[in-house]
């Protein structure tokens, strides 16, 4: 049996990191996106938030640029965005 080991990041920490959320435009879809976004960083400035809706207005585009302070940060992060059956997609 092999150990795993985990990969070094690439990315140096405390950064801003963009993070772009993608679902269907339902009532509440922008709230539940930022709670679960200020949850994980509460320093997250809210009014920063860029939201740009789909060309037939089904879909919503949500990015929220936050201040990454570890890789357990975002993992956490896109782990709670991607469960949620809101979301359909998290870069």
């Amino acid at each position: 049996m092999t150990e795993q080991t985990e990969q070094p990041s690439l990315i140096e920490y405390p950064c801003d990191f963009p993070i772009k959320i993608m679902g269907k435009a339902q009532q509440d879809f922008t709230q539940i996106a930022l709670a679960i976004v200020k949850y994980h960083a509460p320093d997250f400035d809210d009014t920063t938030m860029a939201i740009r809706v789909s060309k037939n207005g089904a879909y919503l585009s949500i990015t929220c640029t936050i201040r990454a302070t570890s890789r357990a940060q975002l993992d956490a992060l896109y782990q709670a965005l991607s469960s949620h059956p809101m979301v359909a997609v998290v870069l």
